[in-house]
């Protein structure tokens, strides 16, 4: 199986590449930025992974990108990587620009890069698309975080789309919105809001980048018959 993981070099993104390629059926490629050495490292311990140097926010190196995937006989595409801060400030603070710019250079990309694997998975009649999105969707949104949750709520019915509009082409669109995990996105999280969420948790833990990543390898290989399915991990604190 041919896998790309955009943002697959650090944080969540590595612990989804390295347990996709375990599997050494699959050839797994992931876009980085930043990470360099991490991208080499993991390219080094896994013979079966590719790295694809994309900043987002360039759009040659997302064009590159854009044609690489058209190269690739791609099964499966998995939307990780978020170009932005995952908290900022309060929403009456916050200039509208800031929420242009991070739809730019996060969902627009997003859009063009689901578009082109789209355009092959419906010649093939065969093709996944898994999201990852935000169990804040579903929780009460922390303070600071109105432009990330606005941009992952827009991705969420996005992911609605494409699962009605290409099921009976055999492609399916999931998405599995995580709870807070200790990553680069919220290393500026005050210390003080990582306990309060630990406290309040009914395990008294917070979600490990690798139970999610397991999660993301169950939407990869499941049956087709899952589909339009968001998987939230919060430990049902929301349970209706």
């Amino acid at each position: 199986m041919n896998i790309l993981i955009t943002g697959g070099a650090s944080g969540l993104g590595e612990a989804i590449t390295r347990v996709l390629a375990k599997d050494k059926n699959n050839t797994v490629y992931f876009t980085y930025n930043r990470s360099n050495t991490r991208a080499f490292e993991i390219q080094e311990d896994l013979k079966n992974t590719i790295p694809i140097k994309c900043n987002f926010k360039d759009s040659k190196e997302l064009l590159f990108l854009i044609e690489k995937i058209k190269e690739i006989d791609l099964d499966t595409l998995i939307n990780n990587v978020y170009s932005g801060d995952y908290l900022k400030t309060h929403f009456h603070k916050i200039k509208p620009q800031d929420f242009l710019n991070d739809f730019e250079n996060s969902i627009i990309p997003t859009i063009k890069i689901t578009q082109t694997a789209l355009k092959q998975f419906r010649k093939k009649k065969n093709g996944k698309i898994i999201t990852v999105l935000t169990s804040a969707l579903i929780n009460t949104p922390p303070v600071g975080s109105s432009v990330y949750v606005a941009n992952k709520a827009y991705l969420e019915r996005l992911t609605k789309v494409w699962a009605s509009e290409n099921i009976k082409f055999n492609i399916t669109s999931n998405s599995i919105s995580p709870s807070l995990m200790q990553t680069n996105l919220t290393a500026n999280v005050d210390e003080r809001l990582v306990e309060q969420i630990i406290n309040n948790h009914p395990l008294r833990k917070i979600l490990t980048v690798n139970e999610v990543a397991d999660t993301v390898d169950f939407l990869v290989n499941t049956s087709s018959q899952i589909n339009g399915v968001d998987i939230i991990m919060n430990a049902g604190i929301n349970i209706k």
